[in-house]
């Protein structure tokens, strides 16, 4: 015989609006009877209200992702590496916040209403937070990574607790609830990720971007949730909830109103107080020091590019050799937005025209507008020969028109001193070759101090395999001394290492028809190729390619 205790039988708990028990494991807290008959009054608009919260909170939840991709592409360099670990971190916070979630079903609005807002503030003031990391304490992958994971479990938590409320407006198939709230999410994280790079970005920069995107994600998802069950919470708890978004609104604003002060601060922090030009575009971040008298330096995201007093090393050494090997009217000049290199060509009489192409626009545009650069670069951008193409240099190449050109000079960074592997891969040299004339000539920059044993030897060989690779004829040189040497001391014997190749091999000597180079002389070429011709591997690497960046 079984005992069962005295008193009335416990009576079910209601969690949903049509008064279904809820299924075991569950315990929900129910909604009061008149907040339950105005949802059964309009089932379909507070449906879609939910909806249309999932679908911006994607959006924002994705373009928070991007935002972190693009700073750390801004502040780092490395694209790859910061892509794979921001996936990888959110999309595993995702499924640990999914987990957590589990625990905040009971009251699924204000604990949703507490996520977004969570989310708002913490993804709205990401890029300046991480920014100031990077400017003041150096820590900015251990920053990054923490604050892809919180941001990670926020947006987990989202997706059961959207389900729980759905489920409360109406009882239906799991399945059926599932579809429309994926698609929801899926279409919102497409309208994100479309705005981020075509909107956001050009816009508003990273920075503004995210706080406004904070602000959107805050109304969007506490807000509107709170207003269509602001039955959910008790009173007192409600006027916090509400008090609490509208706190994160004037952080956010608060944020906007100072964010560029705490930029400025951070600029002068690493670059020192004299900051004549700042700016972050779509391709990089461009800061410019030094009074208009010099010396000058240009920052391009974070690397010394420029140093007044010792810039002509670089851009002798790359376009000089080339241009003295042979014909030199019709030259293209791939990078080289600042105008230095280009103002070496100029100085070649035979110069009939010159196609720079550079990704950024907003590198040419200081250089053509600032007193102090366009002086150094001798208003070379101003020049009637010159054509300038805003177009990243290996899709301008792949869509190149039908044209061919005496002398092709990349301008580009090499992998070890910080440039992307894309414009040193074979891929890259290719298609720069076929735009070669018969005799023409491919100069490129190689690293740093590869013939004295540095980090930039491999960069040097590498480079020469995707040369000859494509079926050109190379000649190694090197320039003594670092082109920031006045404003970045480095080792007493640096040098510059550059590549000159052709279809046969080409000779290594000066033009006549140009002022003699301040880096370079006839014997100290001959000297540098002999020097690291001796110093070629048996066995060189394999060449750099786009599917083989390593």
């Amino acid at each position: 015989m079984i005992n069962h205790p005295a008193g009335p039988p416990a009576r079910p708990r209601v969690d949903l609006d049509d008064g279904t028990p809820p299924r075991p494991g569950r315990s929900l807290i129910p909604l009061p009877a008149r907040r339950r008959s105005r949802l059964r009054s309009r089932p379909r608009l507070a449906r879609l209200t939910v909806l249309l919260a999932a679908f911006v909170c994607a959006a924002c939840g994705l373009v928070y992702e991007l935002e972190l991709v693009a700073l750390g592409d801004y502040l780092l360099g490395d694209t790859v590496t910061q892509t794979s670990v921001v996936l990888s971190v959110m999309v595993f916070a995702m499924g640990l916040g999914s987990l957590l979630a589990k625990r905040l079903t009971r009251r699924p609005a204000t604990a949703f209403a507490l996520v977004e807002c969570a989310l708002a503030l913490t993804g709205g003031l990401s890029v300046l937070a991480l920014y100031s990391c990077w400017a003041w304490i150096g820590r900015y992958q251990a920053a990054m990574v923490i604050l892809t994971c919180l941001i990670g479990i926020l947006i987990g938590a989202e997706i059961p607790l959207l389900m729980t409320l759905i489920q409360r407006i109406r009882r239906e198939d799991a399945g059926r609830a599932v579809a429309d709230l994926f698609a929801a999410d899926y279409v919102g994280a497409l309208i994100g990720g479309l705005a981020f790079p075509f909107l956001i970005l050009p816009l508003l920069g990273p920075g503004d971007g995210a706080l406004l995107t904070g602000a959107v994600n805050a109304v969007a998802g506490a807000a509107v949730v709170l207003w269509l069950f602001r039955e959910e919470p008790a009173p007192r708890i409600r006027r916090l909830l509400w008090a609490g978004c509208a706190l994160v609104l004037a952080l956010l604003a608060a944020a906007a109103v100072g964010s560029d002060p705490i930029e400025r601060a951070a600029r002068h922090a690493l670059y020192g107080d004299q900051v004549r030009y700042a700016t972050r575009s779509r391709y990089q971040e461009i800061v410019l020091t030094g009074p208009a008298e010099g010396p000058l330096r240009l920052y391009l995201d974070g690397r010394l590019a420029v140093c007044g007093p010792d810039e002509y090393r670089g851009s002798e050494g790359l376009v000089h050799p080339a241009m003295a090997a042979g014909p030199d009217a019709r030259v293209l000049l791939l990078g080289g937005g600042d105008g230095l290199a280009l103002r070496e060509v100029l100085r070649h009489r035979g110069v009939r025209s010159v196609r720079l192409v550079d990704a950024d626009p907003a590198l040419p545009r200081l250089a053509r507008t600032d007193p102090g650069l366009a002086a150094l670069d001798g208003h070379s951008l101003d020049d009637p020969r010159v054509r300038t193409t805003a177009a990243d240099p290996l899709a301008w190449l792949r869509g190149a028109p039908d044209e061919e050109y005496d002398v092709v000079l990349a301008d580009l960074p090499a992998p070890s001193d910080g440039g992307p592997v894309k414009f040193h891969s074979q891929e890259f040299y290719g298609l720069a070759a076929r735009l070669l004339a018969p005799g023409g000539r491919l100069a490129v920059r190689a690293g740093g101090d590869g013939g004295n044993g540095g980090n930039g030897g491999d960069s040097l060989w590498q480079i020469e395999s995707g040369l000859r690779a494509v079926g050109l004829r190379t000649a190694p040189y090197a320039v003594d001394g670092s082109a920031t040497a006045d404003c970045r001391p480095g080792p007493p014997d640096a040098a510059q290492d550059f590549l000159l190749a052709a279809a046969t091999p080409p000779p290594l000597t000066l033009a006549p028809d140009a002022p003699p180079p301040r880096a370079l002389t006839p014997d100290t070429l001959r000297t540098s190729t002999t020097r690291l011709t001796a110093l070629r591997p048996t066995h060189p690497p394999a060449p750099l390619t786009l599917l083989a960046p390593r």
